[in-house]
Formats: C-alpha cells, sequence, structure tokens
C-alpha cells in the first residue's frame, strides 16, 4: 500500500489540511494497515447520502472517543469532482481524520483508472499489501457497520501494532518486508552457534554440560560410570 503514495503528497482533512509528504510520514501513517479509498463526487445524490454512514463507520472504528484502541484503518478520499469547491465542501461531510489528494493532483484519476472503478460511491478496500479486498465495500458497510471490519482484519491478515511499544513499532515500520525472514535466519543461525558452543565446552570438561557430554559418550561405548 505504501508503495501506492511513497512519492505523493497526501492531505489532512484537518482546517489546515497538513501536508503528509516525507517518505518517513507515508510509511508510518499507511503500514500495516487496512486501505478504504473511497471514489465519490459531490454532485452524486447516492454518495452524499452515503458520505455521513462513512463518516460514523471510521469515527466510531478509529476515535478514542469510541474505541480504546483505534483501528488499523486509514480511509482515503479519491474526488471525482468537476471543481475544487465541489471537493472543499465534500470533504466537510468526511471525518477530520480520514486523508485525501489535491484537486490538482492527476494521481486521484490514475487511480481511478488503474482500479478500474466504475461507478460511485466506491470504497475500495485494500490489504497492507496493496492487493484488493474487498473491490466496493459500500453495501457491505451498510448492511453490517463496523462488524464488517473484523472480517476485513481477518482476512488481511494484519499484524497487530496495538500489542507493540510505539518505539518498536516505529522501528519496525521502517525495515524491509523481508525483514522478519533475515531476523529468523539469524536467530537459527544463533541458535547452532550456541549448540556448538556447549558440545565443545562440554568435551572440555567444563560445567554440567561437560558431565553430560562425557557420561553419554562413555555409555556408548561401554566405558561409562556404574553409577
Amino acid at each position: 500500500m505504501v508503495d501506492l503514495f511513497i512519492d505523493r503528497v497526501l492531505l489532512k482533512n484537518n482546517k489546515d489540511q497538513d501536508e503528509l509528504d516525507t517518505e518517513r510520514e507515508i510509511i508510518m501513517r499507511l503500514q500495516n494497515r487496512i486501505l478504504m479509498l473511497f471514489f465519490a463526487s459531490a454532485t452524486c445524490e447516492t454518495c452524499r447520502q452515503f458520505a455521513p454512514t462513512l463518516s460514523d463507520f471510521y469515527k466510531q472504528l478509529t476515535d478514542e472517543f469510541y474505541v480504546d484502541r483505534a483501528a488499523q484503518l486509514v480511509l482515503l478520499y479519491i474526488s471525482l469532482d468537476q471543481s475544487e469547491e465541489e471537493q472543499e465542501g465534500f470533504l466537510k461531510e468526511l471525518p477530520k481524520r480520514c486523508l485525501f489528494l489535491a484537486y490538482e493532483d492527476p494521481y486521484r484519476r490514475e487511480l481511478e483508472a488503474m482500479f478500474n472503478v466504475e461507478e460511485v460511491p466506491t470504497v475500495l478496500v485494500l490489504r497492507p499489501d496493496c492487493s484488493i479486498l474487498i473491490p466496493n465495500a459500500v453495501d457491505e458497510i451498510l448492511r453490517l457497520g463496523t462488524d464488517c471490519y473484523h472480517n476485513w482484519q481477518e482476512a488481511a491478515e494484519l499484524i497487530d501494532r496495538n500489542f507493540m511499544n510505539k518505539e518498536d513499532f516505529e522501528e519496525k515500520s521502517m525495515r524491509s518486508f523481508s525483514d522478519p525472514v533475515r531476523r529468523l535466519k539469524y536467530k537459527v543461525e544463533d541458535e547452532k552457534k550456541k549448540k556448538k558452543k556447549k558440545k565443545r565446552k562440554g568435551w572440555g570438561g567444563g560445567g554440567d554440560e561437560g558431565v553430560e557430554a562425557d557420561g553419554g559418550a562413555g555409555d556408548k561405548e561401554g566405558g561409562g560410570s556404574p553409577w
């Protein structure tokens, strides 16, 4: 998912419309999260009717007023509006925590074509690896409410960052996806080295390991202690 926006500028839907424009900011906001791309337009009556439902859905999952731990979920508005004024007006119906692309950013239309969006409103749900989880979740959100997020979470196999320290998660987020594999490899190699070290120590006659190693060898050769 991060790859989709790593060279882009994302805006926060707050008063100042703060920018997320550095690689670190993008990674920390999107890494290991389910992303909802909301394709809509202010001129679409159905979009305007659905916006409050989507806003409540997102708030109930991410706002500390409703939950102790915010869901690993990001809402990104992809405007298909005909003017910047229309986009600004529609953003007022969406949560302040959501993100959006600037009206002048042509990437809005590129995403529309990339994911073959043919109708609005569309809520395209993406896994953290950018693969499509739900092509259009509008009906599911209307039917199941926040319960559908738990289905998404299980299907996306999210790593639960809520059980990680903030510092650990930040460090983990900046690593490559292959890092867990490398760490597992080094852990296995380290265990092998420790076992070899213990074995050498045992044959040298030092420590409890040495007694066990000598005794085991003696038993096999028939010359071990009768006790």
